[in-house]
């Protein structure tokens, strides 16, 4: 299968530090957590290390370990962050003829701080990211790909996503979306009006919050409840809903609400608690993996790209899930965001043996 993602490329510095150096401050009454850097204080780390990410660069490695080949559309600048991602990249097999330079803006960066619960808090540059344009999305560059993967776009790059989308479309892709809470708001005609040409729509629980309001116009809010058999989970966000500024939809009609709009396929996550795939009227549920987690960042790209691979090569929702929780639990087992990264065949041996994780089916 031929790959094609598009998005953020980035050189992550991440910071490990050990819980009892570093205070957290959780909300009673919110689900906001904060790490707290005292002013003026040196503070020691457990562990300081240099990796590649960014959306796009995320991808493209899941896409190429799990065997498929894979071209990347990004930007980066004229500096030694643009030489280490470049030669990641080419160390993946990872096809680079459509990696454009910006003379400009130095390559993005972020630096990544992981203690506590591994929820790591993210100070980002973007830098080149936020520069791509038209003249880096050649027609030719969508030639024969059986799948285009669209990352976070933003500022300038996140006016190309119209084009995006048309030439994806015009050469009969299977298109897949992961927007980011920028791209939802700042962006967010261009990205309501392109809903019905979107083949799988990934997002995260806070970016269905964020996208939450803006269906109540035409459903309103308020919906019905998941109805789950006896025994059987009732997972946090079935039982909560979605809730934005005063506003609550349940997540069986947010999800019935974007298929109605013409999604094929949703993807809702929600991190340590699950994730959802809805396809026509079904919603599929499996529990996250049990791991002790180093990381979490990263975690999102990997079970995005895993299950649009999977199921664009398969069609098979539940095999799809069944991959990309497992790919994600691997990932949030390392510092980076593709360490953990699994090859097609290790993948394939993880989903022999986990059997004690079951899939979960409902109508919505």
């Amino acid at each position: 299968m031929n790959v094609l993602t598009i998005g953020g490329a980035m050189l992550d510095t991440i910071v490990t530090i050990a819980s009892d150096r570093i205070e957290q401050m959780k909300m009673r009454n919110a689900e906001s957590s904060f790490l707290l850097l005292e002013e003026g204080l040196k503070t020691e780390a457990d562990h300081i290390a240099t990796q590649c990410g960014g959306g796009a660069v995320n991808a493209a490695v899941a896409a190429a370990r799990l065997g498929h080949a894979t071209s990347a559309i990004v930007k980066v600048g004229r500096d030694d962050k643009a030489k280490t991602i470049l030669g990641r990249l080419g160390e993946e097999g990872v096809n680079l003829e459509w990696i454009s330079v910006d003379e400009e803006a130095p390559t993005g960066a972020s630096v990544i701080i992981s203690s506590h619960d591994r929820n790591a808090a993210v100070f980002t540059y973007r830098g080149a990211n936020t520069r791509l344009k038209a003249a880096d999305f050649p027609a030719d560059a969508f030639a024969n790909k059986d799948l285009v993967y669209v990352a976070n776009l933003s500022n300038e790059s996140a006016d190309r996503y119209p084009l995006i989308v048309g030439r994806a479309k015009a050469a009969n892709s299977l298109l897949a979306v992961n927007p980011g809470v920028r791209q939802l708001t700042a962006r967010f005609d261009d990205f309501w009006s392109s809903l019905a040409k979107i083949d799988i729509l990934c997002i995260n629980r806070r970016e269905a919050q964020t996208f939450m309001p803006r269906l109540l116009h035409s459903f309103g809010e308020g919906g019905a409840a998941l109805t789950v058999k006896s025994g059987e989970p009732v997972p946090p966000l079935a039982k909560h809903g979605l809730r934005n500024g005063g506003y609550e939809m349940s997540l069986v009609k947010f999800l019935a609400a974007l298929i109605k709009l013409g999604v094929g396929v949703v993807v809702l996550t929600d991190g340590a608690n699950g994730a959802f795939i809805a396809k026509g009227e079904d919603l599929h549920y499996r529990e996250a993996q049990r791991v002790v987690a180093e990381a979490t960042t990263g975690a999102g790209d990997a079970f995005s790209a895993t299950f649009v691979c999977y199921f664009a090569k398969t069609g098979d929702v539940a095999h799809a899930l069944s991959a990309a929780v497992l790919n994600a639990a691997s990932v949030v087992k390392f510092v980076d965001t593709q360490s953990g990264l699994l090859t097609y065949a290790m993948l394939e041996k993880e989903l022999e043996r986990t059997t004690d994780y079951p899939l979960y089916t409902w109508s919505i």
